[in-house]
């Protein structure tokens, strides 16, 4: 593993969506060397609409990451804002996002889609790399129970849901996921990213379709279990109302991870304390995965679940520097 860099630890984040944008906020304020691993099992709105026409990976969550690791500047805010920007028409276009539109272009032109990727990162300035986790598009599957009205009584039923736009919102609870194909090849940039870490950062994030497909893809679940760089757990800031984590504790949430991933080793949780229901549990499930707990307040004040970029760095910076008691008492 190498050592910290004067301009910060090298780092590794995966996940997607707005979970992965939030992590890259915070890291950029810490650190020059950030890659991202993104999921590519996105299968609905322009991502979808796009990977089904077109045969590409799914982009909407890779350009989350560009635009996530924009600077603050005029420039980097333009572009950002750019990337998001949706079309509103009658025809087409509606709602496909211009970074969607983009990056696709730059796949057909280049052939490539790591280049691809690579040369949006430029236009932008972006402060670190994107990558797709896989070098194919996903799909998830999920096995889900659910108790029905019965003749005698409420009855539990199971079925597999099919693609991640659905489990997302399917009712019931998620029992195991799968990755269709489920053998795929991993991106080798994302898995040399990984193997020359200091940290690496999972989540917060959808948990079953943005945080767990990582470990599902056999050539990168064992470049994370193999890496000499240390592993890090962020968990979200409140359950995901009528979404596939409703009513999930943190515990619960690390303890799905552990049996997905059983021999991983983790060394460090960040909670915030407001979405923790009972702190013993959630130590006891971290410690099973050979990792200590921090509390930190790393949610915004306005009461929404929305991560602050500041006291997010915040607590990364503690975890790396192995600050990790309640005033900061060095552990290692």
């Amino acid at each position: 593993m190498s050592a910290a860099r004067a301009a910060g630890p090298v780092v590794v984040a995966l996940g997607g969506g707005h979970g992965l944008a939030a992590t890259l906020r915070a890291l950029r304020l810490m650190s020059d060397h950030l890659t991202a691993v993104v999921t590519v099992a996105d299968d609905g709105g322009s991502s979808g609409r796009l990977r089904n026409e077109l045969g590409v990976l799914p982009p909407g969550d890779l350009r989350m990451a560009l635009s996530a690791l924009c600077d603050d500047s005029e420039w980097g805010r333009t572009w950002s804002g750019l990337l998001q920007h949706r079309f509103t028409s009658a025809g087409g276009l509606d709602q496909h996002a211009v970074g969607n539109l983009l990056i696709v272009a730059l796949w057909e032109q280049l052939g490539d889609t790591v280049a691809g990727l690579d040369w949006v990162g430029r236009l932008l300035n972006a402060q670190g790399r994107v990558l797709p986790m896989a070098a194919v598009p996903l799909a998830i599957e999920a096995d889900v129970a659910r108790l029905l009205p019965g003749p005698d009584g409420p009855v539990l039923t199971r079925r597999v849901v099919h693609g991640q736009s659905a489990v997302a919102v399917a009712q019931g609870t998620i029992e195991q996921i799968r990755i269709v194909p489920a053998d795929p090849p991993a991106c080798p940039e994302a898995i040399a990213a990984i193997n020359d870490a200091d940290w690496v950062v999972l989540g917060p994030g959808s948990w079953y379709t943005s945080v767990l497909p990582h470990l599902l893809v056999p050539e990168l679940a064992a470049a994370l279990h193999d890496t000499p760089a240390r592993r890090c757990v962020t968990l979200n800031l409140s359950p995901e109302k009528d979404r596939e984590t409703d009513g999930m504790s943190a515990t619960a949430h690390l303890r799905v991870l552990h049996q997905h991933a059983p021999d991983l080793r983790v060394d460090a949780v960040i909670a915030d304390p407001r979405a923790v229901e009972d702190v013993a549990p959630l130590e006891a499930a971290a410690a099973e995965m050979g990792a200590r707990l921090l509390l930190r307040q790393v949610g915004t004040g306005d009461g929404t679940a929305r991560h602050d970029p500041l006291r997010l760095a915040a607590a990364y910076r503690d975890v790396f520097d192995d600050f990790l008691g309640d005033v900061g008492t060095a552990t290692r």
